[in-house]
């Protein structure tokens, strides 16, 4: 004689609760060993040192910090020097920036250049192009 009856047999629920733990600790783990990018460094198209079709170097420009240019052994001004590149009908330079200039003069540079149809090239060089 049974005083309890059993109980029927059913099949037992999948608890979501610990396949959710479990994809949110892979996904943290992916997160933190990707590489990321420094945010204050710009992705751009790198160039090594290339010349012009004739043979003859790019011009090497240099920013310095607060938005002045490098070029000839002699600081520039932003809109004189893309007046005199263009007096002499250079349309591409290599632009290095020293360690000192900020994100935001780099990029005004890189416009300021664009806009008067002069190519930048942009050198990952620790030391920067040679100033002519």
């Amino acid at each position: 004689m049974q005083l309890v009856e059993p109980r029927p047999a059913r099949p037992m629920p999948i608890r979501i609760t610990p396949l959710i733990d479990v994809v949110f600790i892979l996904l943290v783990f992916f997160m933190l060993t990707t590489r990321l990018l420094p945010i204050d460094e710009l992705s751009l198209a790198n160039s090594s040192r290339q010349g012009t079709s004739t043979g003859d170097p790019l011009p090497a420009l240099q920013l310095q910090a607060g938005g002045d240019v490098r070029w000839r052994d002699q600081s520039w001004r932003l809109p004189e020097l893309t007046r005199a590149l263009t007096a002499e009908g250079i349309r591409r330079v290599n632009l290095a920036a020293s360690g000192d200039a900020s994100l935001a003069d780099f990029t005004t540079t890189l416009g300021a250049l664009t806009q008067a149809g002069i190519e930048p090239r942009w050198q990952r060089d620790s030391a920067g192009p040679e100033v002519r």
